[in-house]
């Protein structure tokens, strides 16, 4: 007998939007039953026709949500995520959290109260896309000696129709600001090298967008056998994100944006068919894997509270 998910949506903005897509399209595709409940303000906007039909239930009294979901995805702003899974950890087995897992280092995972036997997993979406993918399972990273990793693109232009001064990412009260906005960076780099000895970091805003966060980081990570060099901002008016990794006999670019790998020493250029939902999708097939037993969790809380660490404080 296939088993029935019951799924509850904390929170329902751009990527819990996505999430609700995603995750009906995986468990169609694997012939899954299953129930998605929305938990919400009172004041949110009506859903779409589209997204309502998808919706089981809507709850806005806590009183009133059951205690009976196999899993809760966590998508609201970064500062109420601990309040959330705290608020909801009795009431789900598993959960799947968006990124960055807190706003702050300094929590008590223990007072949250999770369950021993539950899945509670971080979203990393950029380790599941073609190009770290490759890096991870073709590239010889112990050849690495030098890392240089940049994210960089123009805030304004994140979120269309949007004013950006009125979103998250401009105010470091609500979790915004390009260390842990652009921790994606971050994670896929402790994917593929782990944890670093040390890190220096220098942030700050120095743009002239109308923001309290920084609008740049820059970071320089020690390993025992390279050194890590990471650049975060939000003013690049052309969008760069790539990682770029040195070797003694070659120069590796990784490009996330345009989803190829090239190597400049040998003049190659290795391409994938990949848009963003591709491996949005990719991860959300991974989570429900682990939720069956498939596959092992390698981002839970723990594991994120640490990039975090990095990314916010520059501390391993």
């Amino acid at each position: 007998m296939r088993k029935r998910y019951k799924i509850g949506i904390v929170g329902l903005g751009s990527i819990g939007k996505r999430h609700l897509m995603n995750m009906s399209r995986v468990l169609e595709s694997r012939g899954m039953t299953y129930s998605i409940d929305l938990i919400r303000r009172k004041d949110s906007k009506p859903l779409d026709e589209a997204l309502d039909k998808m919706i089981s239930n809507v709850y806005v009294e806590r009183d009133e949500i059951p205690n009976d979901y196999d899993v809760m995805w966590i998508t609201g702003p970064t500062h109420l995520h601990y309040e959330a899974i705290q608020s909801f950890s009795g009431k789900t087995k598993n959960m799947f959290i968006e990124k960055p897992v807190f706003d702050r280092t300094e929590v008590d995972i223990a007072g949250l109260s999770l369950r021993a036997e539950g899945i509670y997993y971080v979203a990393c979406p950029l380790r599941y896309t073609a190009v770290i993918q490759y890096v991870k399972n073709n590239v010889d990273l112990a050849a690495v000696y030098s890392a240089r990793v940049i994210s960089s693109s123009y805030l304004p232009d994140w979120r269309p129709g949007t004013d950006y001064r009125e979103t998250y990412s401009a105010h470091k009260a609500q979790g915004g600001g390009v260390s842990i906005d652009l921790i994606h960076e971050w994670d896929y780099l402790m994917y593929l090298f782990g944890k670093p000895e040390q890190v220096l970091n220098y942030r700050g805003q120095f743009s002239r967008l109308e923001i309290d966060s920084d609008d740049l980081s820059v970071y320089i990570a020690k390993y025992k056998t390279l050194l890590a060099e990471v650049h975060l901002d939000y003013f690049g008016r052309t969008p760069i994100r790539e990682l770029q990794l040195f070797t003694a006999d070659e120069t590796i670019v990784a490009d996330l944006l345009n989803s190829e790998i090239r190597f400049l020493n040998r003049n190659e250029v290795l391409r994938f068919s990949e848009d963003r939902n591709a491996f949005q999708l990719k991860e959300i097939e991974n989570f429900f894997d682990m939720l069956e037993g498939k596959k092992r969790n390698e981002n839970d809380l723990e594991t994120a509270l640490a990039t975090l660490k990095i990314a916010k404080e520059g501390k391993c």
